[in-house]
Protein backbone atom coordinates (compact mmCIF):
# COMPACT_ATOMS: atom_id res chain seq x y z
CA UNK A 1 0.00 0.00 0.00
CA UNK A 2 0.98 3.45 -0.93
CA UNK A 3 1.18 5.81 1.82
CA UNK A 4 1.00 9.84 1.76
CA UNK A 5 4.27 11.94 1.82
CA UNK A 6 3.14 14.71 3.94
CA UNK A 7 -0.29 14.89 5.39
CA UNK A 8 0.01 18.62 7.10
CA UNK A 9 1.70 21.59 6.65
CA UNK A 10 4.24 22.75 9.29
CA UNK A 11 3.68 20.06 12.22
CA UNK A 12 7.58 19.17 12.66
CA UNK A 13 9.26 21.07 14.77
CA UNK A 14 12.36 22.55 12.91
CA UNK A 15 16.21 21.80 13.75
CA UNK A 16 18.51 24.12 12.23
CA UNK A 17 19.27 22.37 9.29
CA UNK A 18 16.02 22.33 8.47
CA UNK A 19 15.66 26.24 8.86
CA UNK A 20 16.12 26.65 5.01
CA UNK A 21 12.93 24.17 4.22
CA UNK A 22 11.36 26.01 6.87
CA UNK A 23 11.20 28.90 5.09
CA UNK A 24 10.69 27.81 1.86
CA UNK A 25 7.50 26.43 2.57
CA UNK A 26 6.88 29.37 4.66
CA UNK A 27 7.07 31.44 1.75
CA UNK A 28 4.83 29.70 -0.97
CA UNK A 29 1.68 29.80 1.43
CA UNK A 30 -0.42 29.32 -1.99
CA UNK A 31 1.14 26.22 -3.03
CA UNK A 32 1.24 25.22 0.37
CA UNK A 33 -2.40 25.08 1.08
CA UNK A 34 -2.79 23.65 -2.50
CA UNK A 35 -1.23 20.79 -1.02
CA UNK A 36 -3.03 20.67 2.18
CA UNK A 37 -6.28 20.86 0.48
CA UNK A 38 -5.07 17.98 -1.28
CA UNK A 39 -4.48 15.60 1.21
CA UNK A 40 -7.01 16.92 4.09
CA UNK A 41 -9.27 13.71 3.44
CA UNK A 42 -6.09 11.89 4.33
CA UNK A 43 -7.93 8.40 2.89
CA UNK A 44 -5.10 7.08 2.05
CA UNK A 45 -3.74 7.53 5.47
CA UNK A 46 -6.95 5.99 7.04
CA UNK A 47 -6.54 3.00 4.44
CA UNK A 48 -3.19 2.23 5.98
CA UNK A 49 -4.93 2.77 9.50
CA UNK A 50 -7.57 0.01 9.31
CA UNK A 51 -6.20 -3.18 8.43
CA UNK A 52 -4.02 -4.00 11.86
CA UNK A 53 -6.88 -3.01 14.46
CA UNK A 54 -7.55 -5.13 17.08
CA UNK A 55 -10.68 -7.00 17.02
CA UNK A 56 -12.17 -5.07 19.77
CA UNK A 57 -11.65 -1.95 18.11
CA UNK A 58 -12.14 -3.25 14.14
CA UNK A 59 -15.58 -4.30 15.45
CA UNK A 60 -16.61 -1.70 17.31
CA UNK A 61 -17.11 -2.92 20.56
CA UNK A 62 -15.91 -1.01 23.33
CA UNK A 63 -14.00 -2.39 26.47
CA UNK A 64 -14.97 -1.98 29.68
CA UNK A 65 -12.09 -0.36 31.89
CA UNK A 66 -13.93 -0.38 35.12
CA UNK A 67 -11.87 -1.09 37.71
CA UNK A 68 -9.06 -0.99 36.24
CA UNK A 69 -9.03 2.40 34.84
CA UNK A 70 -6.19 3.40 36.84
CA UNK A 71 -3.75 0.77 35.50
CA UNK A 72 -4.37 2.00 31.84
CA UNK A 73 -3.88 5.70 32.97
CA UNK A 74 -0.18 4.96 34.62
CA UNK A 75 -0.90 4.38 38.26
CA UNK A 76 1.57 1.89 38.35
CA UNK A 77 3.72 3.33 35.57
CA UNK A 78 2.20 1.01 33.18
CA UNK A 79 4.26 -2.32 34.15
CA UNK A 80 3.48 -5.11 32.13
CA UNK A 81 1.39 -3.60 30.02
CA UNK A 82 3.76 -2.19 27.43
CA UNK A 83 5.83 -4.91 25.99
CA UNK A 84 3.75 -6.89 25.00
CA UNK A 85 1.05 -4.21 24.20
CA UNK A 86 -1.89 -4.77 26.49
CA UNK A 87 -4.58 -4.39 23.64
CA UNK A 88 -6.95 -1.92 26.47
CA UNK A 89 -4.11 0.11 26.35
CA UNK A 90 -3.79 -0.08 22.74
CA UNK A 91 -7.30 1.32 22.04
CA UNK A 92 -6.98 3.82 25.02
CA UNK A 93 -4.06 5.60 23.32
CA UNK A 94 -5.80 5.65 20.29
CA UNK A 95 -8.46 6.87 21.15
CA UNK A 96 -6.65 9.49 22.83
CA UNK A 97 -4.54 9.84 19.42
CA UNK A 98 -7.98 10.54 17.83
CA UNK A 99 -8.58 13.51 20.40
CA UNK A 100 -5.40 14.95 18.99
CA UNK A 101 -6.23 14.46 15.84
CA UNK A 102 -9.19 16.37 16.10
CA UNK A 103 -7.29 19.26 16.97
CA UNK A 104 -5.33 19.10 13.66
CA UNK A 105 -8.43 18.65 11.70
CA UNK A 106 -10.01 21.74 12.96
CA UNK A 107 -7.69 24.36 12.99
CA UNK A 108 -7.36 26.76 9.82
CA UNK A 109 -3.94 26.06 7.85
CA UNK A 110 -4.97 28.60 5.23
CA UNK A 111 -2.74 31.23 5.22
CA UNK A 112 -5.02 33.26 2.90
CA UNK A 113 -8.33 32.64 5.18
CA UNK A 114 -9.73 35.48 7.05
CA UNK A 115 -9.48 32.49 9.96
CA UNK A 116 -5.87 31.32 10.00
CA UNK A 117 -4.30 29.83 12.96
CA UNK A 118 -7.98 30.00 14.48
CA UNK A 119 -10.60 26.65 15.47
CA UNK A 120 -12.85 26.24 12.28
CA UNK A 121 -15.56 24.90 14.17
CA UNK A 122 -17.07 26.16 17.73
CA UNK A 123 -17.00 23.71 21.31
CA UNK A 124 -21.07 22.38 20.02
CA UNK A 125 -19.90 20.85 16.62
CA UNK A 126 -16.34 20.48 16.99
CA UNK A 127 -15.94 16.75 17.20
CA UNK A 128 -18.74 15.68 14.80
CA UNK A 129 -17.45 18.12 12.09
CA UNK A 130 -13.47 17.15 12.64
CA UNK A 131 -15.30 13.53 11.76
CA UNK A 132 -14.14 12.61 15.43
CA UNK A 133 -18.02 10.96 16.11
CA UNK A 134 -20.04 9.44 19.31
CA UNK A 135 -17.07 10.13 21.64
CA UNK A 136 -19.75 11.00 24.32
CA UNK A 137 -17.17 14.21 25.58
CA UNK A 138 -18.38 17.46 25.26
CA UNK A 139 -15.64 20.28 24.47
CA UNK A 140 -15.76 22.92 27.21
CA UNK A 141 -13.08 25.46 26.52
CA UNK A 142 -10.90 26.50 23.50
CA UNK A 143 -7.03 27.01 23.75
CA UNK A 144 -4.78 29.45 22.46
CA UNK A 145 -0.77 29.91 22.41
CA UNK A 146 1.15 33.19 22.28
CA UNK A 147 4.48 33.60 20.66
CA UNK A 148 6.47 36.66 22.30
CA UNK A 149 9.22 36.74 19.11
CA UNK A 150 9.63 40.00 17.23
CA UNK A 151 10.51 39.24 14.12
CA UNK A 152 13.03 41.95 12.11
CA UNK A 153 12.35 45.19 10.94
CA UNK A 154 13.33 44.32 7.38
CA UNK A 155 10.37 41.61 6.87
CA UNK A 156 7.89 44.09 7.73
CA UNK A 157 6.42 43.93 4.16
CA UNK A 158 6.11 39.75 4.21
CA UNK A 159 2.94 38.55 4.76
CA UNK A 160 0.75 39.06 7.56
CA UNK A 161 0.06 36.00 8.44
CA UNK A 162 3.46 35.00 9.70
CA UNK A 163 3.47 37.65 11.86
CA UNK A 164 0.52 35.56 13.57
CA UNK A 165 1.19 36.23 17.44
CA UNK A 166 -1.52 34.01 18.84
CA UNK A 167 -3.14 30.78 17.71
CA UNK A 168 -5.48 28.26 18.49
CA UNK A 169 -3.85 25.12 20.00
CA UNK A 170 -6.09 22.73 21.74
CA UNK A 171 -8.97 22.55 23.37
CA UNK A 172 -10.70 20.52 26.85
CA UNK A 173 -13.43 18.23 26.45
CA UNK A 174 -15.00 16.52 29.33
CA UNK A 175 -16.90 13.08 29.41
CA UNK A 176 -20.86 13.57 29.29
CA UNK A 177 -22.24 10.35 28.43
CA UNK A 178 -23.35 8.57 30.78
CA UNK A 179 -22.45 5.19 29.23
CA UNK A 180 -19.29 6.47 28.54
CA UNK A 181 -18.67 7.44 31.70
CA UNK A 182 -19.41 3.98 32.91
CA UNK A 183 -17.45 2.46 30.32
CA UNK A 184 -14.39 4.21 31.42
CA UNK A 185 -15.29 3.44 35.49
CA UNK A 186 -14.39 7.44 36.30
CA UNK A 187 -15.42 11.11 35.01
CA UNK A 188 -12.64 11.94 32.16
CA UNK A 189 -11.36 15.45 31.29
CA UNK A 190 -9.07 15.42 28.09
CA UNK A 191 -6.73 18.50 27.16
CA UNK A 192 -5.86 18.02 23.34
CA UNK A 193 -2.72 19.92 21.64
CA UNK A 194 -1.78 19.78 17.81
CA UNK A 195 2.20 20.46 16.96
CA UNK A 196 3.71 23.20 15.20
CA UNK A 197 1.64 25.15 12.47
CA UNK A 198 2.22 28.89 12.56
CA UNK A 199 5.75 30.61 11.96
CA UNK A 200 6.44 32.20 14.95
CA UNK A 201 5.63 28.68 16.54
CA UNK A 202 8.51 27.68 14.21
CA UNK A 203 10.54 30.11 15.38
CA UNK A 204 10.44 29.40 19.49
CA UNK A 205 11.10 25.15 18.71
CA UNK A 206 14.49 26.77 17.37
CA UNK A 207 14.63 28.35 20.89
CA UNK A 208 16.00 25.15 22.12
CA UNK A 209 18.25 25.84 25.31
CA UNK A 210 17.00 25.04 28.77
CA UNK A 211 15.55 27.81 30.41
CA UNK A 212 14.86 27.77 34.45
CA UNK A 213 11.37 26.89 35.75
CA UNK A 214 10.04 28.80 37.83
CA UNK A 215 8.30 29.39 41.11
CA UNK A 216 10.65 26.51 41.90
CA UNK A 217 12.87 25.50 45.38
CA UNK A 218 15.84 26.88 43.38
CA UNK A 219 14.07 29.84 42.10
CA UNK A 220 12.68 30.91 45.30
CA UNK A 221 15.80 30.55 47.24
CA UNK A 222 18.52 32.05 44.78
CA UNK A 223 20.37 28.82 44.23
CA UNK A 224 23.18 28.40 42.07
CA UNK A 225 22.02 25.02 41.46
CA UNK A 226 20.60 24.51 37.53
CA UNK A 227 17.84 22.84 39.88
CA UNK A 228 14.68 21.90 37.24
CA UNK A 229 15.16 23.56 34.03
CA UNK A 230 13.06 23.37 30.27
CA UNK A 231 13.27 24.14 26.73
CA UNK A 232 13.44 28.36 26.66
CA UNK A 233 10.75 28.19 23.16
CA UNK A 234 8.17 25.80 24.99
CA UNK A 235 7.79 27.60 28.34
CA UNK A 236 7.73 31.16 26.21
CA UNK A 237 4.52 29.69 24.14
CA UNK A 238 3.17 28.30 27.72
CA UNK A 239 3.48 30.96 29.61
CA UNK A 240 3.46 34.28 27.59
CA UNK A 241 0.15 36.72 27.13
CA UNK A 242 -0.75 39.72 25.80
CA UNK A 243 -2.84 42.66 27.36
CA UNK A 244 -5.67 41.17 25.42
CA UNK A 245 -5.12 37.48 25.37
CA UNK A 246 -4.61 35.21 28.66
CA UNK A 247 -1.62 33.07 28.37
CA UNK A 248 -2.08 29.41 27.39
CA UNK A 249 -0.92 28.45 31.26
CA UNK A 250 -3.83 31.08 32.62
CA UNK A 251 -6.16 29.01 30.49
CA UNK A 252 -5.61 25.65 31.16
CA UNK A 253 -5.75 26.61 35.26
CA UNK A 254 -8.68 28.39 35.27
CA UNK A 255 -10.51 25.93 33.35
CA UNK A 256 -9.06 23.24 35.19
CA UNK A 257 -10.14 24.95 38.71
CA UNK A 258 -13.66 25.17 37.51
CA UNK A 259 -13.63 21.40 36.51
CA UNK A 260 -11.72 20.42 39.70
CA UNK A 261 -14.82 22.40 41.54
CA UNK A 262 -17.69 21.01 39.37
CA UNK A 263 -16.44 17.55 39.59
CA UNK A 264 -14.14 17.17 42.41
CA UNK A 265 -16.51 15.07 44.31
CA UNK A 266 -16.66 12.04 41.74
CA UNK A 267 -14.07 9.59 40.46
CA UNK A 268 -11.65 11.76 38.13
CA UNK A 269 -9.01 11.60 35.54
CA UNK A 270 -7.15 14.50 33.62
CA UNK A 271 -5.97 13.16 30.55
CA UNK A 272 -3.65 15.74 28.32
CA UNK A 273 -2.56 14.47 25.23
CA UNK A 274 -0.35 15.69 22.61
CA UNK A 275 1.80 15.69 19.68
CA UNK A 276 4.59 16.94 18.64
CA UNK A 277 5.17 20.50 19.69
CA UNK A 278 1.83 19.45 21.69
CA UNK A 279 3.27 16.60 23.33
CA UNK A 280 5.64 19.35 24.98
CA UNK A 281 3.08 21.40 25.99
CA UNK A 282 1.04 18.68 27.65
CA UNK A 283 4.08 17.55 29.58
CA UNK A 284 4.20 21.20 31.26
CA UNK A 285 0.31 21.48 31.49
CA UNK A 286 0.39 18.25 33.55
CA UNK A 287 3.19 19.88 35.96
CA UNK A 288 1.35 22.63 36.33
CA UNK A 289 -1.35 21.40 37.41
CA UNK A 290 -0.26 19.44 39.63
CA UNK A 291 2.46 22.45 41.05
CA UNK A 292 -0.66 24.53 41.22
CA UNK A 293 -3.24 22.04 42.59
CA UNK A 294 -0.83 20.52 45.34
CA UNK A 295 -3.82 18.61 46.63
CA UNK A 296 -5.16 17.57 43.08
CA UNK A 297 -7.59 14.20 43.83
CA UNK A 298 -7.26 13.20 40.32
CA UNK A 299 -4.60 11.11 38.23
CA UNK A 300 -2.72 13.31 35.75
CA UNK A 301 -1.99 11.35 32.78
CA UNK A 302 0.10 12.72 29.62
CA UNK A 303 -0.41 10.88 26.22
CA UNK A 304 2.90 11.44 24.38
CA UNK A 305 2.83 11.74 20.59
CA UNK A 306 6.62 12.16 18.93
CA UNK A 307 7.09 14.41 21.50
CA UNK A 308 10.56 16.22 21.49
CA UNK A 309 12.27 16.16 24.98
CA UNK A 310 11.54 19.00 27.15
CA UNK A 311 13.83 19.32 30.30
CA UNK A 312 16.90 18.74 32.23
CA UNK A 313 17.00 15.41 35.13
CA UNK A 314 16.24 17.72 37.56
CA UNK A 315 12.39 18.40 35.50
CA UNK A 316 12.08 14.72 34.94
CA UNK A 317 12.69 14.07 39.00
CA UNK A 318 10.35 16.71 39.70
CA UNK A 319 7.41 15.00 37.76
CA UNK A 320 8.25 11.63 39.33
CA UNK A 321 7.96 12.91 42.72
CA UNK A 322 4.84 14.83 41.96
CA UNK A 323 3.30 12.00 40.41
CA UNK A 324 2.59 13.42 37.30
CA UNK A 325 2.53 9.47 34.80
CA UNK A 326 3.73 10.55 31.73
CA UNK A 327 3.48 7.69 28.91
CA UNK A 328 6.01 8.57 25.61
CA UNK A 329 5.08 7.08 22.62
CA UNK A 330 7.87 7.05 19.92
CA UNK A 331 9.04 5.97 16.82
CA UNK A 332 12.83 5.12 16.76
CA UNK A 333 12.93 7.09 12.86
CA UNK A 334 11.72 9.99 14.17
CA UNK A 335 14.28 12.70 14.41
CA UNK A 336 12.27 15.00 16.45
CA UNK A 337 11.97 12.57 19.77
CA UNK A 338 16.34 12.94 19.43
CA UNK A 339 15.93 16.52 19.66
CA UNK A 340 16.47 19.20 21.06
CA UNK A 341 19.99 19.15 22.68
CA UNK A 342 21.84 15.61 23.91
CA UNK A 343 21.18 13.02 26.59
CA UNK A 344 23.71 12.36 29.19
CA UNK A 345 22.16 9.85 31.72
CA UNK A 346 22.97 6.82 33.52
CA UNK A 347 20.05 6.05 35.87
CA UNK A 348 17.28 5.32 33.11
CA UNK A 349 15.55 1.64 33.35
CA UNK A 350 13.08 1.91 30.42
CA UNK A 351 14.48 3.38 27.53
CA UNK A 352 14.79 0.42 24.95
CA UNK A 353 17.50 2.48 22.83
CA UNK A 354 20.19 2.54 24.63
CA UNK A 355 22.06 3.94 21.67
CA UNK A 356 20.33 7.64 22.42
CA UNK A 357 22.26 7.60 25.38
CA UNK A 358 25.84 8.65 27.01
CA UNK A 359 26.34 7.14 30.43
CA UNK A 360 26.94 10.12 32.79
CA UNK A 361 29.30 7.58 34.92
CA UNK A 362 31.99 7.54 32.10
CA UNK A 363 32.63 11.50 32.93
CA UNK A 364 34.62 12.76 35.63
CA UNK A 365 32.01 14.80 37.71
CA UNK A 366 33.57 18.49 36.70
CA UNK A 367 33.37 17.43 33.10
CA UNK A 368 29.58 16.68 34.14
CA UNK A 369 28.70 19.98 35.65
CA UNK A 370 30.49 21.37 32.79
CA UNK A 371 27.97 19.55 30.35
CA UNK A 372 25.08 20.56 32.18
CA UNK A 373 26.17 24.19 32.34
CA UNK A 374 25.58 24.55 28.59
CA UNK A 375 21.89 24.64 29.00
CA UNK A 376 22.12 21.56 26.02
CA UNK A 377 21.77 18.49 28.37
CA UNK A 378 18.20 16.84 28.61
CA UNK A 379 16.29 13.77 30.38
CA UNK A 380 13.66 11.53 29.29
CA UNK A 381 10.42 11.87 30.79
CA UNK A 382 8.16 8.83 31.90
CA UNK A 383 7.92 5.12 30.46
CA UNK A 384 8.67 4.71 26.82
CA UNK A 385 6.78 2.66 24.26
CA UNK A 386 9.15 2.79 21.37
CA UNK A 387 7.73 1.52 18.03
CA UNK A 388 9.52 1.67 14.45
CA UNK A 389 8.46 2.93 11.09
CA UNK A 390 10.54 -0.22 9.66
CA UNK A 391 8.24 -2.67 10.96
CA UNK A 392 5.61 -1.91 8.81
CA UNK A 393 4.65 -3.82 6.15
CA UNK A 394 2.93 -0.77 5.28
CA UNK A 395 5.11 2.00 5.05
CA UNK A 396 6.61 1.62 1.67
CA UNK A 397 9.08 4.62 1.83
CA UNK A 398 10.38 6.28 5.44
CA UNK A 399 11.20 10.23 5.35
CA UNK A 400 11.40 12.54 7.70
CA UNK A 401 7.80 14.01 7.11
CA UNK A 402 5.70 10.72 7.42
CA UNK A 403 7.70 8.92 10.20
CA UNK A 404 6.45 11.78 12.66
CA UNK A 405 3.30 12.38 11.11
CA UNK A 406 0.71 11.38 13.66
CA UNK A 407 -1.21 9.11 11.56
CA UNK A 408 1.94 7.05 11.28
CA UNK A 409 1.90 6.93 15.27
CA UNK A 410 -1.52 5.52 15.24
CA UNK A 411 -1.12 3.12 12.54
CA UNK A 412 2.01 1.96 14.45
CA UNK A 413 0.25 1.78 17.87
CA UNK A 414 -2.46 -0.48 15.98
CA UNK A 415 -0.34 -2.57 14.66
CA UNK A 416 2.65 -3.76 17.32
CA UNK A 417 2.42 -6.45 19.46
CA UNK A 418 5.67 -6.37 21.59
CA UNK A 419 9.45 -6.04 21.07
CA UNK A 420 10.27 -9.57 19.93
CA UNK A 421 7.17 -9.55 17.37
CA UNK A 422 7.31 -5.84 16.90
CA UNK A 423 4.74 -5.67 14.02
CA UNK A 424 1.81 -7.74 13.28
CA UNK A 425 -0.10 -7.85 9.90
CA UNK A 426 -3.58 -8.58 11.26
CA UNK A 427 -5.97 -10.59 9.22
CA UNK A 428 -6.48 -9.14 5.91
CA UNK A 429 -10.16 -9.30 6.22
CA UNK A 430 -10.82 -6.43 8.35
CA UNK A 431 -9.76 -4.59 5.76
CA UNK A 432 -11.92 -6.16 3.00
CA UNK A 433 -14.69 -6.21 5.44
CA UNK A 434 -14.21 -2.69 5.54
CA UNK A 435 -14.38 -2.06 1.71
CA UNK A 436 -17.56 -4.20 1.04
Amino acid sequence: MKTVGFAKPCTIPPTRDMTLECCNILTQPTRLNKKFIQNQSLRKWQGLRDPVRNDSIASGRPVKLRRKWMEYQGIRNWEGLLDPLDDNLRGEILRYGDFVDAAYKSFDFNPSSPTYANCRFPKRTLFERSGFRDTGYRVTKHLRATSVIQLPRWMEKAPSWMFTQSSWIGYVAVSQNKAEIARLGRRDVVIAFRGTATCLEWLENLRATLTQLPNTECDKNGSDESGPMVERGFLSLYTSGTPIRPSLQEMVREESKRLLQTYGDEPLSLTIAGHSLGAALATLAAYDIKTTFNRVPVLVTVISFGGPRVGNRSFRQLLDKQGTKVLRIVNSNDVITKLPGFVIDGDQNDVADKGDLISMASFPSWIQKRMEDTQWVYAEVGRELRLSSKDSPYLNSINVATCHDLKTYLHLVNGFVSSSCPFVEKAKRFLGNRRR
